[in-house]
């Protein structure tokens, strides 16, 4: 058996910015232009009026401040609403492998290696580009990695869960080195146009390599233990996928196509769900939680990540020892926890503890116990 580490993180982050003033006037705009078009249908109560939005309802209920996009002009535009990709031919390399290797070629530099040391590679991420040929497969080849590849997706948990595969895989011997990639197009399916959501998401791109302990060249990370967990809950569902045109009305631009949530539910069974997770997994590996150094979350929403916090360590957590990157990402998916990581680690000690945990649509949650070397 062999120990795993973490020797690097990488995180791609797009140029493009949106504000919540920004975001805000654009849909403002929509809301105007669809109440107008709709007024009569309005006014005969067989179509609900669209309500304003507004920075103080959006900071309030998430505490996000900007998110990134690989696309600003397409989500602002009130006629539009989505992103606006290129076509690519089936000879390029898709989006979400582009921005993969960004955060590859970072993670890879941290760790002192190059694509062709790694024997597998994962995609984990929420929504894949296509059905197949595996987005994974593809970055493989674009890295030139040996071994296998393979996509993943829980969602949310995406990375903690891929985090898991590869450690219990290096942990067996039958890899050597990993690199677990999180690419979060997330603006591709979020509804801009609905109020309770249209704040929620940014694009990113994260990645991990995991190693043998013994391999390690420089600081890294022991992976101490993990641990997955899920729960059947339609509270947060998307329901595009290739059996849409099948449907009588699957060609349409149905709402539920895109991401779609019960926000008040989720808070409420979420929470408690995770808390209780961290608290067992530190229990079962005979850790108190006075003895970590720091806990890297999932970047949903800062009242969620207060309550885990507060529930798991027994009392209000100090900034430092619960770093948030929300206000400035938004809820960039798997890639949140990952991205909170490599941001805020740097300053830790050698024998230090922390755990990065990462929930979501499943209901899904996955903890990762790591101690600083």
């Amino acid at each position: 058996m062999y120990q795993p580490a973490i020797t690097g993180t990488g995180v791609f982050t797009p140029d493009q910015v949106i504000t919540n003033d920004e975001l805000v006037e654009s849909f403002n705009r929509y809301v105007d232009l669809f109440n107008a078009e709709n007024a009569e249908a309005i006014a005969a109560g067989e179509v609900e009026a669209k309500e304003h939005s507004s920075t103080e309802f959006i900071i309030k209920a998430s505490g996000i401040e900007q998110r990134y996009v690989l696309d600003k002009e397409g989500v602002l535009d009130p006629k539009r609403m989505y992103p606006r990709f290129r076509q690519r031919s089936d000879d390029e390399p898709g989006i979400m492998t582009e921005i993969a290797l960004a955060a590859c070629e970072t993670a890879l530099d941290q760790a002192g290696l190059t694509g062709a040391d790694i024997d597998l590679v994962i995609c984990a991420a929420s929504n894949m580009e296509r059905a197949y040929p595996a987005v994974a497969i593809e970055i493989q080849k674009e890295l030139g990695a040996g071994g296998f590849a393979f996509d993943m997706n829980v969602a949310c948990s995406s990375a903690t869960f891929g985090i898991q595969a590869a450690a219990d895989m290096i942990r067996s011997g039958s890899v050597r080195k990993a690199i677990v990639v999180n690419p979060e197009i997330t603006s591709g399916h979020l509804e801009w146009r609905d109020r309770d959501c249209h704040f929620i998401f940014g694009d990113v791109a994260t990645a991990t390599v995991l190693e043998r302990e013994e391999d390690a060249k420089g600081p890294h990370w022991i992976v101490r233990s993990t641990r997955c967990a899920t729960e059947f809950s339609n509270n947060i569902r998307n329901n595009n996928g290739f059996l849409r045109r099948n449907r009588p009305d699957g060609m349409k631009d149905r709402r539920d196509m895109q991401f779609m949530q019960n926000g008040r539910k989720v808070f409420k069974e979420v929470v408690p769900m995770v808390s209780a997770h961290i608290l067992q997994h530190l229990e079962d590996e005979g850790i108190s939680p006075s003895q970590l150094r720091r806990m890297w979350l999932h970047q949903a929403n800062k009242g969620m990540n207060d309550f885990v916090g507060r529930k798991v360590l027994g009392r209000e957590p100090e900034p430092d020892e619960q770093p948030n990157i929300l206000q400035e990402y938004a809820n960039t998916s798997s890639a949140g926890s990952i991205i909170a990581f490599a941001k805020h680690s740097d300053d830790m000690k050698p024998g230090d503890l922390g755990v990065i945990c990462s929930f979501g649509a499943g209901y899904s949650v996955g903890s990762v116990v790591v101690e600083r070397a």
